[in-house]
């Protein structure tokens, strides 16, 4: 492990609630729920104001809206989140090479490879340096871990939440460690933590004390050796800045079962359509194509079928689907479906049969649709406006979409320079209403600071 700490980990706060913070300012403060706002929907981020209710990630919508029903509560806006991690990963690229990102809002960085940073005290002017860049030039707050490794920077930047600057010195590990939850530690997730609770282990401290040999017989070799290891601050995990995907995927959660056989198998050939997409914006092929089906009593069935070489023709993707599809029993209602390709490859095997295939394909699901009855078909019969996403109006400017229902949207005009903006409705196919694109939270935005 390294004698100064030099690996940073930076996770913004509450990222996609701070990021509606920053562009509502009327939402300032105040709680935000963000995520799917179906009746199957879940939490993707909640405001440090909403977390004090008990609302956080992952929680079902229903719950939340329990807990906090005074919240404001958003769809997200993906987009507008990746274009500021965007410019938040070209900050941490001016740093290093060395970036791995987790997610949009959460990467490692090594601070040594090009001498950012090389003891303590280089390490602490870097990090707070950062922070500065990522309020001036996003809006945002984030916290920075420093450490020797990468768990404990991760520790590290989770005890400096909300925005705040933690660093672990070298040689105070395990007196930290120590009384800390084992859940703290990498790979133990819920399950694991039982099954150590039981054998009466709760802290990294008595983890310890348990000793490598009852780890190993509690947990299995590979994870009982590897946990002890973490326990005793023993993490050589380098920072890799290109993490090779596994595997590529996209699904959908339907907040009604679909019970259509027909519909499911539109369905699936739609997420295929998706998932080679994403496929080929990646640049790459796959040779196992997987069917992911959660039926109505929540039982998950997958599915997969491997090819003879890699491909992204998205004929062959929807065939292998469809193939794969026959053999699940959706009798009782479909609410989950999935389509992934895995066996990733950066080179494709033509197939021209396939895409002669690909032809009739495109006209088969023409005239499937033709049977499809009027009320399942993806067709707008009005405007739909999401709550949370930006307007404009040739009258009143920019906006958001506060709700909307009944054949009306209600909408509140302000843009985040702006003091909190006044409420107006309108009906839903009012033509001097339109979608728009997010406004950047700063003038600047878009724009990433030089270094000298």
């Amino acid at each position: 492990m390294r004698k100064a700490p030099t690996i940073l980990h930076l996770d913004m706060d509450a990222f996609y609630a701070s990021a509606e913070q920053a562009s509502k300012p009327s939402l300032r403060g105040k709680a935000v729920v963000v995520g799917g706002l179906g009746p199957r929907g879940v939490v993707a981020t909640a405001s440090y104001e909403a977390r004090v209710f008990g609302v956080h990630s992952a929680m079902p919508m229903a719950q939340a809206r329990r807990l906090a029903p005074n919240a404001a509560y958003l769809v997200p806006r993906f987009g507008f989140y990746k274009a500021i991690s965007e410019q938040v990963m070209g900050l941490l690229r001016e740093l290093s090479p060395l970036v791995e990102p987790l997610s949009l809002d959460e990467a490692f960085v090594d601070l040594e490879a090009e001498g950012a940073a090389w003891d303590e005290a280089s390490a602490r002017l870097v990090g707070a340096k950062l922070r500065a860049d990522i309020r001036a030039f996003t809006g945002l707050t984030g916290s920075v871990g420093l450490a020797a490794s990468k768990m404990l920077a991760k520790i590290a930047s989770e005890q400096a939440k909300p925005d705040g600057l933690v660093v672990i010195e070298p040689g105070t590990e395990r007196a930290l460690l120590g009384p800390l939850s084992v859940r703290t530690l990498p790979g133990v997730g819920p399950a694991t933590g039982d099954h150590l609770r039981r054998a009466g282990i709760h802290t990294v401290d008595e983890i310890v004390e348990a000793g490598e040999d009852e780890l190993v017989r509690l947990l299995g070799k590979a994870h009982g050796h590897g946990l002890y290891a973490m326990a005793l601050a023993r993490d050589e995990r380098a920072v890799v800045a290109e993490r090779e995907a596994k595997s590529v995927s996209v699904e959908d959660t339907y907040d009604v079962d679909i019970h259509d056989r027909v519909r499911v198998g539109l369905e699936v050939q739609r997420l295929a359509d998706r998932c080679v997409r994403r496929l080929r914006g990646a640049g790459l092929s796959g040779r196992t194509i997987v069917l992911k089906v959660r039926r109505y009593d929540f039982s998950t069935l997958t599915r997969s079928e491997t090819l003879r070489g890699p491909t992204d023709d998205p004929a062959v993707v929807r065939e292998a689907a469809l193939r794969l599809l026959e053999g699940v029993d959706s009798t009782g209602g479909v609410r989950l479906l999935g389509v992934g390709v895995s066996g990733l490859a950066d080179f494709t095997q033509e197939d021209l049969f396939a895409q002669a295939a690909g032809e009739r394909a495109d006209h088969a699901v023409e005239e499937v649709a033709d049977d499809v009855p009027a009320e399942e078909r993806d067709v707008v019969v009005e405007r739909r406006w999401v709550a949370g996403h930006d307007v404009r109006h040739a009258e009143y400017g920019h906006g958001w979409v506060q709700g909307s229902g009944l054949g009306r949207v209600t909408v509140r005009f302000e843009t985040p320079d702006s003091e909190p903006g006044r409420v107006r409705t309108f009906l839903v196919d009012d033509p001097a209403l339109e979608s728009a694109e997010p406004l950047p939270l700063v003038e600047a935005m878009g724009a990433r600071p030089r270094r000298p």
